[in-house]
């Protein structure tokens, strides 16, 4: 049986910064609810997903604006290393499939 550990994103563009080779995308899913005055009240979770593909990379620079609704779905990777004598923890989203499904004002 295979085995896999994967994530998958529906939410806004925040901000996209290069580094080195791969690209880190800001990404914000709202997990907001109607107010019983009718208000929104916004739960806005980040995540940062980071692009290895240079076909991937190069396609975001070139299509992708801030705003922008996306989807993107891919890899976990628990992550450790030492700093100062402690192990640091992370999680790496690797990102394998980024796609825009509307501009910004739409």
């Amino acid at each position: 049986m295979k085995t896999f550990a994967e994530f998958q994103i529906i939410g806004r563009v925040g901000k996209v910064t290069e580094a080195g080779s791969t690209l880190k995308v800001s990404v914000v899913a709202d997990y907001g609810k109607r107010a019983e005055d009718g208000s929104w009240d916004s739960k806005p979770f980040w995540n940062t997903v980071t692009i290895f593909n240079e076909k991937t990379v190069n396609w975001i620079k070139d299509n992708i604006e801030v705003g922008d609704l996306v989807h993107t779905r891919g890899t976990i990777r628990e992550t450790s290393y030492e700093k100062d004598g402690a192990t640091v923890y992370g999680v790496t989203l690797a990102g394998d499939e980024f796609s825009r499904l509307a501009v910004k004002d739409q």
